[in-house]
């Protein structure tokens, strides 16, 4: 551990929150430090938290002990990593999101009809983010493709990403993609742009999107668009079949008219 980084071990045990005329501005500073952990995905030093955050090198140190000190992140000496308690931030989020709990009995009836994991989720920057969801008998493994609730997957890959990006005009779906560089997942998953652009095309065409084992080898997914009342996307209503006996066909025949049903009955309510 180099000389900076021990005074950083030390500050960290005797950080405490400041106040000051720029605690607005303060605030913005550490919610982009937890949203530098958010786009990494990894545990960070703090001169990778200054450079993804645009801050100094001495503000992002601050904003890093002080989320230590609040038990948002950890160190270990070296580099912050999040904690457990990030998870009350998007708790919060979904707990008193008006949309989720005006889906959820329709997710569960819609589970109880097909036997199937049902999901909502919305659009984020590029990504798709679980918001609600009602699990089938057969739960998915733990990294499974849905995951907990607040679960981040890359939109390119995934039914619901590309309802969302279909929604778009095909000029806002380049930009979205051009955003990202895709990667494979599976040996199945799409990875040239042009590739994934036709299969956005597509969804625009049918009106949802089928996507089976690009996130992980034997999940098909089937994915419609939840509508508000101006006709926007807001959300993805999506079927996660992990019954290996059920393939693309049985899922557009069987199931695509039930998903499509209790899509449209929660865009009603919305």
């Amino acid at each position: 551990m180099g000389a900076s980084d021990g005074v950083a071990a030390a500050e960290v045990k005797d950080a405490r929150p400041r106040g000051g005329g720029d605690g607005l501005a303060g605030l913005a500073k550490g919610i982009a430090v937890l949203e530098a952990f958010a786009a990494a995905r990894l545990p960070l030093t703090i001169a990778e938290t200054a450079r993804l955050t645009d801050l100094s090198r001495p503000t992002a140190r601050r904003c890093l002990l002080t989320l230590t000190e609040l038990g948002y992140l950890r160190f270990d000496g070296k580099r912050f990593t999040p904690t457990r308690r990030v998870l009350r931030l998007g708790s919060a989020y979904i707990g008193s999101d008006s949309l989720s709990s005006i889906a959820q009995p329709y997710l569960e009836s819609l589970r109880d009809l097909l036997r199937e994991t049902v999901a909502l989720t919305v659009w984020d920057e590029g990504e798709t983010v679980v918001v609600a969801r009602a699990d089938a008998d057969r739960v998915l493994a733990v990294g499974g493709l849905l995951g907990r609730l607040g679960r981040r997957l890359p939109a390119y890959c995934t039914a619901s990403g590309r309802v969302f990006m279909a929604a778009m005009t095909p000029e806002e779906a380049a930009a979205a993609l051009a955003d990202r560089q895709p990667q494979a997942h599976t040996h199945l998953t799409l990875t040239d742009p042009e590739a994934i652009l036709r299969a956005v095309d597509e969804a625009r065409t049918d009106g949802y999107a089928l996507v089976d084992s690009e996130i992980e080898l034997g999940y098909l997914v089937i994915a419609a668009p939840v509508l508000d009342s101006n006709g926007k996307t807001i959300a993805a209503l999506s079927v996660n079949v992990t019954n290996p006996q059920v393939g693309s066909e049985k899922a557009l025949s069987e199931f695509l008219p039930a998903l499509l049903e209790h899509a449209d009955r929660i865009s009603r309510l919305t």
